[in-house]
């Protein structure tokens, strides 16, 4: 049992770091070549074309639920309308350019390009809803700005972030993903599903949705999983449930958006998602139904660039974890001679890009020379001369989280 968990872990790893690591790098790409001033600049009217280009900005971004929601945030305090910030909020964690190329290998092309419609369809429909029902006017700029500071639109930035900001948000849950993925394989045997009643048609995509909606659980992690489901009967239409709502929403998310944007925003987000997911779990078993996904058959070492990719992803999710540990131990213990040092608890902090969001939000700040976020432990520790402990409780709500002195 153990031999085969383990040789079954290595094909799963395999099947997925060539396609992860290519995915990343076109989004570092995206990243240091796409301008943010213009992201926004063409998000600002409260038309349905705000809403196409939230979902055209949206959909290749790879930003997990929590990620995404400072970010919304942030795009609704520039001048975003309601509907592209709902637009945007929707479509961009269900999917992304490096979930796109693991899907297509897991999954097959069929599977992934109605994965990528689904995705777009969806933020169509909330963010047009979105703005039907809006009837406030635009938020003022306000604080948090996420303007176009100058930045390096070299090779070497677009593969810093792809590792420090990108791989860093999503390694731990791709362990996750792996791990169950390959749980799911040894221990289910094939068509285990085929003969449950409860999976099929609408009750079999309720019970998935019930499960999903809180999950956490990102993009690309999810896709091995569901893969393992489907390997075990699960129907197509209650898979691609799970791949909807599950990347796209999360019990801290929903806090996050509440706090952020409003009850309105958050319903019209969960209601969206959940009804959106049935329809099109139904429609693609009727579109789809006699395309089934490739059978990994994997051969004895695979294709080289399968073995270097995975050796490659393994030695970076290693390199990150011990960085990871690094970092949290010196910023765990204050130097001596600091004028000031003040300890911040954070609720909502759930990845790297909520990291981000946060030490950029508090060293924008008067008198903060650093903010050195933990994530593990929720908490933030500012250094500086002068701090003013309420303005920096303050900017960090601004960004879209809680703030609480310690």
């Amino acid at each position: 049992m153990v031999t085969e968990f383990a040789a079954e872990l290595w094909k799963i790893t395999l099947d997925l770091a060539a396609p992860l690591l290519l995915g990343l790098l076109i989004a570092g790409l995206l990243h240091v070549w796409l301008p943010r001033a213009w992201i926004e600049r063409q998000l600002s009217r409260r038309t349905f074309g705000s809403v196409v280009r939230a979902v055209l900005v949206g959909v290749p971004m790879p930003l997990c639920s929590c990620g995404v929601v400072p970010t919304a945030i942030a795009l609704r305090r520039q001048g975003a309308s309601n509907g592209a910030t709902t637009a945007f909020l929707i479509s961009t964690p269900q999917t992304g350019v490096d979930s796109i190329l693991v899907s297509a290998s897991f999954l097959g092309w069929p599977f992934a390009i109605f994965k990528v419609i689904a995705a777009a369809v969806t933020g169509l429909m909330g963010g047009a809803l979105a703005n039907a029902t809006d009837t406030q006017v635009a938020v003022d700029g306000g604080a948090l700005a996420i303007g176009d500071a100058p930045r390096s639109r070299s090779l070497v930035e677009a593969v810093r972030y792809a590792i420090f900001e990108l791989l860093a948000m999503i390694d731990r849950w791709l362990i996750v993903g792996v791990v169950v993925a390959a749980v799911l394989s040894v221990a289910l045997p094939a068509d285990f599903f085929a003969d449950q009643e409860w999976t099929r048609g609408l009750l079999g995509m309720l019970l998935v949705l019930a499960v999903a909606l809180p999950l956490y659980v990102c993009t690309t992690s999810s896709v091995p999983i569901a893969a393992s489901l489907i390997a075990a009967g699960m129907p197509l239409g209650s898979a691609l449930v799970f791949l909807m709502a599950g990347p796209a929403t999360n019990l801290a998310t929903m806090g996050a958006v509440y706090r952020g944007l409003g009850g309105k925003i958050l319903a019209i987000y969960l209601g969206t998602v959940s009804v959106m997911s049935m329809v099109l779990g139904i429609g693609f078993e009727f579109v789809l139904a006699d395309v089934a996904p490739p059978a990994h058959v994997h051969v004895h070492g695979g294709h080289w660039w399968s073995t270097v990719s995975a050796v490659l992803l393994i030695g970076l999710v290693a390199a990150l974890s011990v960085r990871r540990i690094v970092l949290r131990i010196r910023g765990g213990a204050p130097l001596q001679g600091e004028d000031m040092d003040v300890k911040l608890e954070v609720k909502g902090m759930t990845c790297q890009h909520c990291v981000a969001n946060v030490k950029k939000a508090l060293e924008a700040v008067d008198g903060v020379e650093e903010a050195i976020p933990d994530l593990a432990g929720s908490r933030v520790l500012v250094r500086g001369g002068g701090l003013n402990v309420e303005a920096l409780v303050r900017v960090v709500e601004k960004a879209g989280y809680s703030a609480t002195a310690l």
